[in-house]
């Protein structure tokens, strides 16, 4: 990349938290422990389905050290979620999902806290459990909320109650004329597991609530102000009783924006008196956290025989379990960005999302773009094949080019989606000759900056230092090394001089918060803007102190330069200006961008037929890309979200049994290590255009969403046999190619690629 002009921005930055991350002086929920704390723990639900017929807590009360026990009793009506508020604060009456709340309790200590929750002898009446989302969404299906018509923050609420409550139909086009028009017409099922995004820092929080009903809260939550406004809903208070004080996130990967315990914390400490501790364990976090969905998808195509598609049906059902509040949007909002690379002139996509017994699901990096890439990218490499055309031939000819709609029907300008295929294919040598076992696979996609508000101030000091204040609470993704950077590009400082520190909810009025890639469009433009309009403020005071005309002025490493043969120092300028400058910045922007980035990704495989093992021999990431402003940070951003995609893709299930989680630890719930990585190759295609100032581009989710396919596309051409359910495991692996040799090859219902005639 190009970076000439620019002093930071481009270059390599260190993260500028890393010194106190590493050295532990960074300070974390579980750090936080006002005098006084006390610890809770709650007791969870053993039933996926069940009534409560009683509960009786005077065991519990009466261990010594126990200060408090709430019940569903104690928090009737109250109800929680980011946008569907269906989620009671202790179950009420019924449970519905194995893990779930039905009563906690505070202590002097961890310790009592835990005894006394298991102390509480609660009597069930076991039902039924609805597992599986098909069967939950037909209409004659058990109601798992028949009081659904009274939770507020629906989307599109149904008519009258049902499992489904959310769907969705979207895309461009006639597609039954298409499929009319079409030669051929080829249909699949797909299948996604449930899988944890494995974070390292458990889910914590602290709430203090004053003597007045001011509330203090510590929350491993990377929306501080998306939580504020839940908590506040929740308990029925004002907002501005509640401050969010601000700690690093270790770890979040799209699922810590939900409010978890913080309502419960908060009652404890008002019946209390006493600031409020909760941790959620490991095993609590596998079994009753918030999970990418498990999803079931029926994808339908008709081509003409030169490969020319002419229509594209995909329907998906995904699997949100007890509860649908622990989605910001009550729904996935990326499942309307799966397809952007293809030029599909008909094109339909249908998402239900369905209550069921199981665990609720949240979001999680790329949410239901994940699942509809690995199911589309897997199909459309299948009718290639079925062609008995080259996938990459088959992509070429259907690739999206400048001034097309996408299938979703949306139009991006410099669309740099072919330019990405090339740039993969040539750095991967695909084409090229294979060892035996051996197979290579391609898959695209698409991913534009999601949008938001933010603030920012940026302060000026006389020792030429800079302070740089934003409400961004960032999970370790780099985004404070980049606003640094930005800070230093405009004033002309190293990073090293700029302080990042971060705002409390009490600072500004709002913040959208770390999440959809938007951090780069969102809170850049405001760092940016903050940034001018202190140099603007630094060189109007040195103009008006010296009478050098402010646009002939420049600020270069601590010194107001005129014409750039004499200067006056910036200590004198802020001095005189009493002390300080500073300038603020805003902004807002919502809807889709100009913009989108494209990623093609070509993985080589190789298949031990004995074993079903797979081992990724390389993969080549190629990105469409802007200015980038931090290399380290952009690289560490493709590396992470690869191997995330490759524990997705062979590896990482959340296993149930009867509804309970039973992959409750790590050394069980299987996650990628060095051992499993290959050699990982990146390609940057530059352009010109971005959604952000300098012309940057978003990173964050579009490495990830194609790796899956990339795999199962290479295995596909390694052994013939088309892989439909993830994570593809050597079990299932080799299941499918003794299917293959038994002349049967298998998808997640049985049956093979179904094809007819136009």
């Amino acid at each position: 990349m190009d970076v000439t002009g620019f002093r930071v921005i481009g270059h390599p930055a260190g993260r500028t938290e890393g010194p106190d991350k590493t050295t532990g002086g960074a300070l974390y929920a579980f750090d936080v422990c006002p005098p006084g704390t006390l610890w809770a723990k709650a007791l969870r639900s053993p039933y996926p389905a069940a009534r409560i017929a009683s509960i009786d807590t005077s065991r519990a009360e009466a261990l010594p050290g126990v200060r408090a026990v709430l019940t569903g009793g104690d928090v009737a009506g109250r109800l929680q979620g980011r946008q569907v508020r269906d989620v009671p604060l202790l179950a009420q009456d019924v449970v519905r999902f194995a893990g779930e709340k039905v009563a906690v309790v505070a202590a002097d200590d961890e310790e009592t806290a835990q005894r006394a929750a298991g102390m509480i002898a609660v009597e069930y009446e076991e039902m039924t459990p609805l597992l599986d989302a098909q069967q939950a969404a037909q209409p004659d299906a058990r109601l798992i909320h028949p009081g659904m018509g009274a939770y507020e923050g629906f989307r599109r609420p149904p008519a009258q109650p049902s499992n489904v409550f959310f769907s969705a139909t979207f895309g461009i086009g006639d597609v039954d004329a298409g499929f009319a028009e079409a030669d051929l017409v080829f249909e699949d099922d797909y299948y996604c597991a449930r899988t944890h995004p494995a974070f390292f820092e458990p889910r914590c929080c602290v709430v203090s609530v004053e003597s007045g009903g001011r509330a203090h809260v510590w929350s491993s939550n990377k929306t501080p102000f998306g939580l504020r406004q839940a908590l506040a809903l929740a308990l029925g208070i004002d907002e501005e009783t509640i401050v969010v004080h601000p700690v690093h996130v270790g770890g979040d990967f799209g699922s810590k924006t939900a409010p978890f315990d913080e309502p419960l914390a908060y009652l404890l400490s008002v019946r209390t008196g006493r600031p409020v501790k909760m941790v959620m364990d490991q095993v609590e976090d596998l079994g009753a956290g918030n999970p990418k969905h498990a999803a079931v998808m029926r994808v339908r195509t008709g081509v003409k025989r030169d490969g020319t598609i002419t229509a594209h049906l995909q329907e998906m059902y995904f699997d949100s379990g007890a509860y649908a509040g622990l989605m910001p949007l009550g729904a996935l909002a990326g499942v309307d960005r799966i397809a952007a690379n293809w030029y599909i002139p008909n094109a339909r996509f249908v998402q239900h999302h369905v209550y069921t017994n199981n665990l609720p699901g949240g979001y999680m990096r790329g949410p239901g773009e994940v699942q509809g890439s690995f199911a589309m990218e897997s199909h459309l490499d299948e009718v290639a094949r079925r062609l008995e055309m080259d996938p990459l031939e088959f992509r070429i000819g259907n690739i999206l080019r400048e001034g097309q709609r996408t299938p979703m029907n949306e139009l991006f300008a410099e669309v740099r989606a072919g330019e990405t295929l090339r740039a993969a294919v040539e750095r991967s040598g695909y084409g090229g000759s294979k060892r035996p076992g051996a197979g290579i696979g391609i898959a695209m996609c698409a991913r534009p900056a999601g949008g938001g508000e933010s603030y920012a101030e940026v302060v000026l000091n006389a020792d030429a230092t800079v302070v740089l204040k934003t409400p961004i609470f960032e999970p370790g993704t780099g985004a404070y090394t980049m606003f640094a950077q930005v800070a230093a590009e405009v004033l002309g400082v190293r990073v090293a001089s700029v302080d990042v520190q971060v705002w409390d909810t009490d600072a500004v009025p709002f913040d959208s918060g770390v999440a959809g890639s938007r951090t780069t469009r969102m809170a850049i433009p405001a760092v940016h803007e903050a940034a001018e309009a202190a140099l603007e403020g630094l060189l109007q005071a040195a103009s008006a102190q010296t009478g050098w005309p402010v646009d002939a002025l420049t600020s270069e490493d601590g010194q107001i330069w005129h014409g750039g043969t004499e200067s006056i120092s910036w200590t004198s300028v802020v001095e005189a200006a009493g002390g300080t400058i500073s300038g603020r910045g805003h902004s807002q922007v919502t809807g889709q961008p100009e913009h989108t980035a494209f990623a093609a990704q070509v993985a080589e495989v190789e298949v031990d037929e004995e074993t079903g093992q797979v081992r990724i021999l390389r993969f080549t990431s190629a990105h469409d890309v802007g200015t980038i402003i931090n290399p380290i940070a952009h690289q560490g951003q493709i590396n992470g979200a690869v191997v995330m995609g490759f524990g997705y893709a062979l590896q990482e299930e959340l296993l149930t049994d009867a509804g309970r989680v039973t992959t409750l630890s790590l050394a069980d719930f299987k996650l990628p290590n060095v051992a499993d990585l290959p050699a990982l190759e990146t390609v940057l295609v530059p352009s010109t255009a971005g959604a952000a100032p300098y012309n940057a581009k978003a990173i964050g989710e579009v490495p990830l969403l194609a790796v899956a396919p990339a795999i199962a596309n290479a295995i596909r051409d390694a052994t013939g046999v088309r892989m439909k359910s993830l994570p593809v495991t050597a079990e299932r692996v080799l299941a499918a190619l003794r299917g293959r040799d038994a002349g049967v090859i298998p998808s997640p219902e049985g049956e093979g690629t179904r094809f007819s005639a136009g």
